[in-house]
């Protein structure tokens, strides 16, 4: 609608405003304005509507609805992992526990120390590998390694150091009441990191005299069952924290 038609409407209109009311010259002139400024609005109302309503729509409607989607259901799973772990019972450190726990938060490890007759053992734990033996249900097999391989496990890294130079440094898998020892090394911290130093031969190899003189070696410094079931459970409630510490994280990032 043009400008020129608009005049044409008002000055129509103007005439019987003049002729109903006895009202003087400046009432006239604010009604027609009244009236001019109404039809331009109205005008330029129409014109918007029938040039963008699909992207109006599309924008104040479509954009928001994906992320509350997305919040809700993580909102949800949040809901339900706290519930979770709050149900659980956490796992308190247990009395003459033999190392220090030092947490570390958002990491998936935690790391455990102690001085024993002038060395430093180090003890660098994994989050577990949970077995819920459900995959397993139908399997038959009596093996030794298949029985280890239907158990959960946490995976451990063991040092020995003195106050100088090498260190032994032993990779650990610990199962319920049981630890296996799948490496020995020998580490020189005043070796390059370029060079290729020799690991020793596969654990298994080893004399089983000699096998079962380093496991007694490692259970003197603490590392036997009673220690590993409790880290087991510690660090199956650690997951739990970091997940819900991670879908709190997720959540403040959409929401922004």
């Amino acid at each position: 609608m043009s400008l020129n038609i608009i005049r044409r409407a008002a000055s129509r209109v103007v005439p019987f405003t003049v002729r109903a009311s006895t009202g003087s010259q400046r009432y006239i002139h604010h009604s027609s304005s009244a009236l001019f400024a109404t039809a331009v609005n109205n005008c330029s109302r129409n014109l918007l509507q029938r040039s963008f309503p699909s992207f109006l729509h599309r924008y104040y409607s479509t954009k928001p609805s994906s992320n509350d989607s997305l919040l809700r259901i993580i909102e949800t799973e949040l809901q339900y992992a706290v519930e979770s772990h709050e149900a659980d019972e956490s796992e308190e450190v247990p009395q003459g526990f033999p190392f220090e726990i030092e947490d570390h938060p958002g990491q998936q490890t935690i790391t455990l120390t102690r001085e024993y007759q002038g060395e430093t053992i180090s003890v660098e734990v994994h989050m577990p590998d949970l077995i819920t033996g459900e995959e397993n249900d139908n399997d038959e097999g009596n093996d030794e390694d298949e029985e280890k391989g239907n158990q959960s496990s946490i995976p451990l890294v063991v040092r020995v150091s003195r106050k100088s130079g090498p260190c032994l440094e032993f990779g650990c898998t610990a199962y319920p009441d049981e630890i296996a020892i799948d490496s020995l090394s020998v580490k020189d911290p005043e070796n390059s990191e370029d060079q290729i130093a020799y690991e020793g031969p596969d654990f298994t190899d080893l004399d089983e005299n000699l096998q079962k003189a380093f496991h007694k070696y490692l259970e003197i410094r603490g590392i036997k069952p009673s220690t590993t079931n409790f880290l087991h459970g510690y660090m199956v409630d650690k997951d739990s924290r970091e997940y819900i510490t991670w879908l709190k994280n997720v959540q403040k990032f959409v929401q922004a």
